[in-house]
């Protein structure tokens, strides 16, 4: 087969994915705008219509990690938060179904800013939000640069600093002019398909992946282009960025749970929970033996109930 003809079969297959995996995957909940970036959420709980009351407990925030969605909450605590309080999850720009505007919101600090004025949007001012693998980096941030509008945050196997090395090749591979893109939009979606069992079962050990796992929090999304591109630029940069934030963390005063898989080996508690501790005197740590980077799927029951408890104790008010 002539190289051209193979090259036109790829680009065709690529540009597939995003219409097919989008049908597939469609939005489960409702879109607001925001700065000009069309973000999608689910919003749901006690005292989730506009103007009604505020809840017992303060409403929450959940904002997903790399290479993820809202689903990964939805599939997981968020049903079983709602029964007490008002819960937002979101899709951060270019994931999920919230499209990605190049070069806008390129660091936490932006992003924790975008989602609470969604948040702001929708009637929930100040909520406490939770942050889950890259998305500690937005609740870190967010406690740091706008301390006034949030309640707290949640660190749930959450990216609290920084680290050496260079980024894993196909993250470096993303930033590559015309290859990083020509990548993307061919070959990303038959490869990546290939290896997406396996590396769903990296990320969940040492725990077992659960049953459907893969449809329900919709993870074929991460074969898109686009959100290949936008989670690569992600990752190349976080650790430079949060080398820049965590020297402000004794700025914190509002409350800060960190609830970590100590077999997390992703981020590792030692790095992203342990140094915390010392540095932010708001700062509570419950750790779970045997649990791995998505607490939330391995003990849904018990992460839904520490978070509770010590929602209890945040004043509503604050």
């Amino acid at each position: 087969m002539p190289r051209s003809v193979l090259l036109a079969l790829l680009a065709g297959l690529g540009g597939c994915a995003t219409p097919v995996l989008n049908h597939r995957y469609p939005p489960l909940g409702e879109f607001v705008e925001v700065e000009g970036q069309r973000l999608h959420l689910v919003d749901g709980g006690p005292q989730a219509a506009a103007g009604d009351p505020a809840p017992a407990l303060p409403p929450l925030l959940l904002v997903h990690g790399s290479n993820s969605n809202l689903r990964d909450f939805e599939a997981s605590i968020a049903p079983l938060l709602r029964e007490h309080t008002r819960v937002i999850s979101i899709d951060r720009p270019g994931f999920g179904h919230s499209p990605h505007h190049r070069g806008a919101w390129r660091n936490p600090a932006e992003q924790a800013r975008l989602l609470l004025a969604a948040a702001a949007q929708r009637g929930v001012e100040r909520p406490v939000i939770l942050g889950h693998s890259w998305g500690g980096s937005v609740a870190m941030a967010a406690l740091v640069e706008h301390p006034e509008r949030v309640r707290g945050a949640v660190l749930l196997s959450g990216v609290a600093g920084h680290w050496a090395g260079a980024p894993d090749f196909k993250h470096r591979l993303g930033g590559w002019p015309l290859l990083g893109p020509a990548f993307a939009h061919t070959l990303l979606w038959p490869l990546g398909s290939l290896l997406l069992e396996d590396a769903i079962g990296d990320v969940l050990a040492p725990n077992p992946v659960p049953t459907n796992y893969t449809e329900r929090i919709a993870a074929p999304l991460a074969l898109r282009g686009g959100t290949f591109l936008a989670n690569a630029r992600d990752m190349r940069e976080l650790s430079e960025w949060m080398q820049e934030l965590s020297p402000r963390y004794r700025e914190i005063t509002q409350p800060l749970l960190l609830v970590h898989g100590e077999a997390d080996t992703l981020v590792p508690w030692w790095n992203h929970g342990q140094r915390v501790l010392p540095v932010v005197a708001s700062a509570r740590a419950e750790l779970l033996p045997g649990v791995g980077h998505s607490p939330h799927h391995a003990a849904p029951e018990a992460v839904a109930g520490l978070l509770l408890d010590w929602l209890r104790g945040v004043d509503p008010a604050r």
